[in-house]
């Protein structure tokens, strides 16, 4: 074949493979607003992306499982799924195709393999939306939103009804907020519409009514005026942190459930994927859950705890500035901090270690934890270092979180990443709360001793766990197939 006629080749099949992609992102968008099935691809976001964002992340999953991972055949499964009667659900393409292709498939067709790989799914568990009310709209609450407004679809789930903020809402704040809303510096554009009704004191976020309440006490709001009952509110102000506190949502008339995005006191403090099946939603009102860099360490200390024993550890956190911290030098109730969060690296202490314990008992006393404040806005990374009971090499553990990544109950917690050239903003908007950087994974030559790099979006990442834990709480999570 001379070089023109590979050439040419080469455009016909770029050409096709593109094609192919746009199909691709035509079923993904009808399934999703049809039929309430969300399509992502090795726990990776496919809606509102572009053709060359999926081609990519077909290049990553046939990395990350080590054979290629078709859009071709992705397409094929998918036409198949459009065409079969299934119930909400949330299914991993990737894992699907990579699994038609593996050496013990007997399967004559595709139709044949993907009602037998979803046979679990049913007809559907009879799933009754709950309305949510965000209590505060600050970093956290604004990601919150932008995800609950991304991914209300029919309404079969989560259905943001509310906002509450302090003070007055003025024609003037209502817009300021939702500027806040469409653009943000770390995370970029909403893929969505934001429109103010000022006399209403609402907005209307991807054409639907979410109201804008001004209330100092929880306690005070009729939330039944506006037309929303059995409420989950998502408290992300941290102005309430304790069981008594945090009681005062449920004095509201139409609270039912509370869950607040920080760590508590005297209410389970709950990793997703962890520890939450040890809760019941029916018969608790109050949830927290925990902090961002527990939704990080969690998962990956219990992956080895399980597999090789930690016998004891440090977990150092390189954390981003964050509100709490001075744009210039100020005073500050904690040491240090007071300092100038954008041209300092400010050591600080941070509660994770034995947070970690409120997860993972088994771990009480086992580690200490320290944190340094970077200049940076977003993107951290905790850096584990723990001595083993069962020796390991980097080969064999790498092969152990990989698995936990791929398969099981952490799938939406880990994700694990072969690139030597990651870097923290190459990690923002990531889903999964915890980044494992396989390349840089250190054993010591004993084999006991051992140094992980744990990435995360401490915003983004955090956010996502909080909706998981949410739906868990409010008992709308779909039929999953990872």
């Amino acid at each position: 074949m001379s070089a023109i006629q590979l050439y040419e080749k080469e455009l016909a099949f770029q050409a096709d493979r593109r094609k192919a992609t746009t199909e691709f992102i035509k079923i993904v968008s009808d399934l999703w607003y049809d039929k309430s099935i969300e399509i992502v691809l090795f726990k990776n976001q496919v809606m509102d992306r572009n053709v060359s964002d999926i081609i990519n992340l077909h290049e990553y999953a046939g990395e990350f499982v080590q054979k290629p991972i078709s859009i071709f055949d992705s397409v094929e499964i998918l036409r198949t799924i459009n065409d079969i009667h299934l119930p909400p659900s949330k299914l991993d393409i990737g894992k699907l195709t990579y699994e038609y292709h593996s050496d013990d498939n007997n399967y004559g067709n595709v139709k044949a393999f993907v009602l037998d790989k979803l046979k679990g799914a049913g007809s559907g568990n009879g799933i009754t939306p709950k309305d949510v009310v965000l209590y505060g709209f600050g970093r956290i609450g604004r990601l919150l939103a932008r995800e609950l407004m991304a991914k209300t679809g029919k309404g079969n789930q989560l259905r943001l009804r509310a906002i509450v903020t302090r003070g007055a809402i003025t024609p003037e704040i209502l817009e300021k907020r939702a500027n806040l809303l469409r653009t943000d510096s770390v995370h970029g554009q909403f893929m969505g519409t934001v429109d103010v009704d000022f006399k209403n004191k609402a907005m209307y976020i991807n054409g639907t009514t979410v109201h804008f309440i001004e209330a100092d006490s929880p306690e005070d709001i009729d939330y039944t005026r506006y037309g929303i009952t059995n409420a989950l509110v998502l408290d992300n102000t941290g102005a309430f942190r304790d069981k008594e506190a945090l009681g005062r949502h449920l004095s509201s008339k139409g609270c039912s459930q509370v869950l607040l995005t920080a760590p508590g006191k005297e209410i389970p403090n709950i990793v997703h994927g962890v520890n939450h099946m040890e809760f019941d939603p029916d018969s608790l009102k109050i949830f927290s859950a925990a902090s961002c860099t527990t939704n990080a360490i969690t998962p990956i200390l219990k992956v080895v705890d399980d597999s090789l024993g930690i016998k004891k550890g440090h977990i150092e956190t390189i954390h981003a500035y964050t509100n709490d911290q001075n744009l210039v030098d100020n005073m500050h109730s904690k040491y240090r901090r007071g300092r100038a969060a954008a041209l300092n690296m400010v050591i600080t202490e941070t509660g994770a270690g034995k947070a970690v314990a409120k997860a993972l008992p088994q771990l009480m006393g086992k580690l200490t934890s320290n944190a340094i404040r970077v200049p940076v806005p977003n993107g951290s990374l905790a850096i584990l270092n723990l001595e083993i009971n069962n020796k390991t090499s980097k080969a064999a553990l790498n092969t152990i979180v990989k698995k936990y990544a791929l398969e099981g109950d952490l799938v939406e917690q880990i994700k694990y990443s072969l690139s030597n050239e990651l870097v923290s903003t190459d990690i923002i908007g990531t889903s999964a709360p915890a980044i494992y950087d396989s390349t840089a994974t250190i054993v010591s030559e004993d084999g006991k001793n051992l140094v992980l790099y744990i990435w995360y979006d401490n915003e983004f990442g955090y956010s996502h766990q909080v909706i998981r834990l949410a739906k868990y709480i409010a008992k709308v999570r779909r039929y999953t197939y990872y």
